[in-house]
């Protein structure tokens, strides 16, 4: 019996190639609509799919394979006699291989202004259901929906008579793949255009390989990039790499962390932020960009060396000159300038991003996932930063205004840091920074110690609330003038009365920023 393939593509790279070379080998290719006329314009014989059913094709396409003879043809069992036998009572003809890409939805939905009655009209039904048909019997028929694997079935066929089980069953194993990522798209997108932001009963993510990484956190770890469908262009994701080797698995995650801190500055004032294990070690203001950098490097000379910067300017000549004299892992940023890029690619390892939307804040409605084992925890993107009308100052003295000033700049800064975290700033430049302690007194000292003489006059954000006053007297003792923390203790009243004993304008915003 002459064996029988079925072509109907989207994506018509290479079909009529394929679709030649499998008549050549034998194979009566049957086909529908664009993809029929394509091969039959490109010479080849092609058998139309209401041929097969004695069906017209109709209802503008929407239905013309949904057929037992076509579907019978996919699923009919080979080793199995009453399946065969069946089939050739119903005058069925057995179809070996299934060459099949579906509908661009993903395409479609991620052009400018798509309507959603053409995103409902790119859902494909008939080519779901017959590749899923195919992937299913997988033993007796050879599915194919990517392009690059026709050239695998070819050389099987012509050298083997037959595409292996093997192959078979790896291309059926990427059929599921693809199909659930094709329905997870349609679903999360029809969430969306019901303006539904509410944490699903069921969740189905879909992500696409981006980079497969040297190693993760560890050498010993594997580790790939996978990016979101139409991620926005504010992100990580949509940033141009200009120059340096590929980014690492840490190089990403602390690159991340930086942009997040970045955004909470806009575009108002040149701003440097400078990060070391998704940590910020320096940030800063300036007039110019250059002087925003050099005063990031100077709130802390030694945890820079091998950090990560971003900044929200395009970079100039003299920034980058002095970003040139330090090692440094990544720099991001909207644009450089050529004689500014010119002098950074003298340096072999700095990795340089060119993200020109960097500034843009988050969309609130993003969620923030963090895998467990035998689990994932979900939460929206902490976008919020305060309420000022919640602001509230707790002591006798009040910050004066450019304390409440510098208590806003500090209050972003910490934001980012993980807990325990305690900043300091002054003038608009972090003069101490203390991440990640188990302990919030421990966190105050680690920040002053790295501020030393600096610390005198600054002012301290704190991410969550102060259970003991120790902080407070400890605060006073380095010469910390004012502090802006959560409140919510129970024990609020003590650094509150260690707070007036100091003389210390204490400031409530009432919501905290953890950050594990």
């Amino acid at each position: 019996m002459k064996k029988r393939a079925l072509i109907s593509v989207s994506d018509k790279t290479g079909v009529a190639a394929f679709a030649k070379a499998l008549e050549d080998l034998g194979y009566e290719v049957v086909s529908t609509g664009g993809t029929a006329k394509a091969l039959a314009d490109a010479g080849v014989a092609v058998t139309g799919i209401s041929d097969i059913t004695g069906f017209p094709e109709c209802l503008d396409g929407r239905v013309k394979t949904l057929h037992p003879k076509v579907h019978a043809g996919i699923l009919a069992i080979r080793s199995n006699a009453e399946h065969m036998r069946q089939i050739k009572e119903l005058g069925v003809t057995p179809i070996d291989i299934v060459a099949i890409n579906l509908y661009p939805f993903k395409e479609t939905i991620l052009k400018p202004g798509v309507s959603l009655e053409e995103a409902i009209e790119n859902i494909d039904i008939g080519g779901p259901s017959m590749i899923r048909g195919a992937a299913k019997n997988w033993q007796d028929v050879a599915v194919v929906i990517d392009p690059t694997d026709y050239a695998v079935v070819l050389d099987e066929l012509r050298q083997n008579g037959a595409v292996s089980r093997e192959t078979k069953f790896r291309l059926a194993a990427k059929v599921f793949e693809h199909t659930a990522q094709y329905d997870a798209l349609i679903a999360d997108y029809l969430r969306k255009a019901r303006g539904d932001h509410s944490l699903p009963d069921a969740l189905t993510l879909t992500f696409e390989k981006r980079q497969e990484m040297r190693y993760g956190e560890n050498p010993h770890q594997p580790a790939a990039f996978y990016t979101e469908v139409g991620a926005p262009s504010n992100t990580l994701a949509a940033a141009k790499q200009l120059h340096g080797k590929e980014l690492s698995y840490n190089n990403i995650n602390d690159a991340n962390g930086a942009l997040d801190l970045l955004k909470e500055f806009g575009e108002a004032v040149p701003t440097a932020v400078a990060v070391k294990h998704a940590n910020p070690c320096g940030v800063a203001t300036g007039a110019t960009l250059m002087e925003a950098y050099q005063r990031a490097y100077e709130a802390d000379p030694v945890s820079i060396y091998g950090g990560i910067v971003a900044l929200n300017r395009v970079v100039d000549v003299p920034t980058a000159t002095e970003l040139a004299k330090i090692f440094l892992e990544i720099l991001i940023a909207p644009g450089f300038e050529p004689e500014a890029l010119a002098i950074l690619e003298k340096k072999k390892n700095i990795r340089l991003l060119e993200l020109p939307d960097l500034a843009k804040p988050n969309d609130p409605e993003t969620l923030d996932m963090r895998k467990v084992v035998g689990g994932l925890l979900v939460q929206k993107l902490d976008t919020f930063l305060l309420d000022e009308n919640d602001l509230k100052c707790v002591t006798k003295r009040q910050p004066t205004p450019e304390e409440l000033d510098e208590l806003h700049f500090i209050w972003r800064v910490v934001k980012h840091t993980k807990s325990n975290g305690i900043a300091l700033s002054k003038n608009h430049q972090t003069v101490g920074i203390g991440p990640g302690q188990t302990n919030r007194i421990t966190a105050l000292e680690l920040a002053i110690k790295y501020g030393g003489e600096h610390v005198k006059g600054s002012v301290m954000g704190s991410d969550a609330f102060f259970p003991f006053s120790d902080c407070v007297e400890a605060a006073q003792k380095a010469g910390i003038t004012a502090i802006i923390q959560p409140g919510g203790s129970i024990r609020d009243e003590d650094s509150i009365k260690a707070a007036d004993a100091a003389g210390i304008a204490m400031v409530f915003t009432g919501y905290r920023h953890f950050k594990h």
